[in-house]
C-alpha cells in the first residue's frame, strides 16, 4: 500500500529484456538505499496496480503522464512509492500520492471508497465478508493497575513456549520473547503414541518449573477438530501434574502467561482467564466461537488498549491503538450479560477492536470475527494471564512495513519489566 502522501509514484521493469533487467538491477538499488516506501509487482495494468496500492491506507494517486498506457498489461513492471524524486535511464515517473483519497488517471477521477466497494461486491455474493450489524460499541477506560506484585525477581526471565500439534507461531514467538531480553524454551509436545504424551508432559512440567512465564503460541492444535480449537491443549494441561505446575507458577512464584490466538482459546477454556485457575467451563462461560462469517479471516486489525490492569500491558499507552495481524477462524469472543458486566466491571477487559477512527465497533470490516462488545483481549482477575487474538508478535523492521500505526504494544518487554531486579 502507498504509505503516504505527496511521494513521487515510478514504473520500472517496462521495455525490452535488457532495459527490464536494467530497470530491476536500479529498483533494487533503491530498495537497498531505503528509498522505497511502497511498491507493487504489476499483475495486468498499472491502473489496477495503483488502485490497490490506494486501497490500504487510503491514500489518493494522481497520475502525472498522458503517454501512459493505463489500461494494458504491464506484466514485469513494478510500482514504486519513492521518498525522493530520482533521475534514472529505465524509471519513469507516472504520478505522486495524493492526500485527497481519489484515483486520478488522464480523463477520469474516482474516489477510493467507490472503487473499494465495487472491488469488494465482486465475490461478495460468493464468499460473504459480513454477516452482523455494524454498530458501535459505548467506549471503556480502566485506568486501575493490578495489584500483583512480582516478589520473585529474575534478571532475564524464562518462558516456556509448548508445541502442540498444528502449533505455527512458535518461531514468531520466540523471537519475540529474545528481542523483549526473554529466554524462550521451546517444548514440542509429542503424540505419535502414549508413552511420547507421558514424556512430553513431563518435559512440560520441568520447564515450567524453572521458567516465569508460560506464552501459548498461536496455530492450529489438532487441525480446530472437532468441534472447537485448543481442545487438544486443554486436555494435555488437565493433566494433574501440569495443572499442578500452572498453579504453582502463578500462585506461588508470581508468574505470568499469556495466550496469543489459538492460546487464547487454550486460557479462556481451561480457566485462566475468567477465574485465574484451571477450571472446567460452565454452560454459561464465555468462549471464543466461530467468526460470524463462518470461515477463516486473515487481515490487519486495529485494537485499542482499554485496560491498565496487566503487567504485560504496563508498557502500552492507555486509549492507544495498535495494529497487529489476525488470522483465526474462531475467534469472536461470546458472553452473556452478566459475563460481559463482570468482565468491564473488574477491568478484564483489555483490548477492543476499533475503526480507522479508534471507535469500538460491531463492523466485521474492523471486528472480523464479530466478537461481543468488539472485546479483542481479556485478562484474569489480577491481571497476570493475559489472552487476545491478534498477533502482536508478528513485528519486525520488514513486517507490516507499509501499514499505517503503531505496531508494537510492548508486550513482551513489559513481560521482562514485571520481574525486573
Amino acid at each position: 500500500e502507498f504509505k503516504s502522501a505527496g511521494h513521487s509514484v515510478y514504473l520500472f521493469g517496462s521495455g525490452d529484456t535488457e532495459t527490464c533487467k536494467s530497470s530491476w538491477e536500479q529498483f533494487h538499488a533503491l530498495c537497498q538505499a531505503g528509498k522505497v516506501k511502497a511498491a507493487w509487482a504489476v499483475e495486468n495494468s498499472l491502473a489496477e496496480a495503483v488502485m490497490k496500492m490506494s486501497f490500504g491506507n487510503r491514500i489518493g494517486f494522481q497520475a502525472g503522464m498522458e503517454d501512459v498506457s493505463w489500461y494494458l498489461s504491464q506484466v514485469g513492471g513494478i510500482v514504486a512509492e519513492l521518498a525522493e524524486d530520482v533521475n534514472l535511464p529505465h524509471a519513469r515517473r507516472i504520478g505522486e500520492t495524493t492526500e485527497v483519497p481519489m484515483i486520478a488517471l488522464p480523463g477520469e477521477a474516482v474516489s477510493i471508497d467507490e472503487l473499494l466497494t465495487l472491488n469488494d461486491a465482486v465475490l461478495e455474493p460468493v464468499y460473504p465478508t459480513k454477516a452482523g450489524t455494524a454498530e458501535t460499541v459505548a467506549p471503556i477506560s480502566w485506568d486501575k493497575r493490578s495489584i500483583a506484585v512480582c516478589k520473585h525477581k529474575a534478571a532475564h526471565p524464562k518462558a516456556v513456549i509448548p508445541v502442540f500439534p498444528g502449533t505455527n507461531c512458535e518461531y514468531d514467538t520466540a523471537a519475540a520473547c529474545l528481542r523483549a531480553g526473554i529466554e524462550p524454551e521451546i517444548v514440542v509436545v509429542k503424540n505419535l503414541s502414549a508413552g511420547l504424551l507421558a514424556q512430553s508432559a513431563q518435559a512440560l512440567e520441568q520447564a515450567i518449573q524453572g521458567a516465569q512465564m508460560i506464552v501459548l503460541p498461536g496455530g492450529f492444535s489438532g487441525g480446530d477438530e472437532p468441534d472447537g480449537s485448543a481442545k487438544f491443549i486443554c486436555s494435555f494441561f488437565r493433566n494433574p501434574r501440569l495443572t499442578d505446575a500452572v498453579h504453582d507458577l502463578l500462585k506461588n512464584r508470581d508468574g505470568l502467561m499469556l495466550g496469543i490466538c489459538n492460546g487464547f482459546q487454550a486460557l479462556i477454556k481451561l480457566g485462566l482467564l475468567l477465574e485465574g485457575e484451571i477450571k472446567e467451563q460452565g454452560p454459561d462461560s464465555p468462549t471464543l466461537a466461530m467468526n460470524t462469517i463462518g470461515r477463516h479471516v486473515s487481515k490487519m486489525v486495529y485494537t485499542k488498549v482499554v485496560s491498565d490492569k496487566s503487567p504485560w500491558l504496563a508498557g502500552a499507552v492507555l486509549g492507544s491503538v495498535y495494529c497487529n495481524p489476525a488470522s483465526h477462524g474462531e475467534g469472536r469472543f461470546v458472553a452473556n450479560e452478566s459475563w460481559l458486566h463482570r468482565l468491564f466491571a473488574n477491568g478484564q477487559v483489555a483490548t477492543q477492536y476499533v475503526d480507522d477512527q479508534g471507535r469500538c465497533t460491531m463492523d466485521e470490516y474492523w471486528n472480523p470475527n464479530g466478537s461481543y462488545m468488539a472485546i479483542e483481549g481479556i485478562t484474569s482477575p489480577d491481571g497476570r494471564i493475559l489472552g487476545k487474538m491478534a498477533h502482536s508478535e508478528r513485528r519486525g523492521e520488514a513486517v507490516a512495513m507499509n501499514i499505517y500505526g503503531e505496531q508494537d504494544m510492548k508486550i513482551f518487554e513489559s513481560g521482562v519489566k514485571y520481574f525486573e531486579l
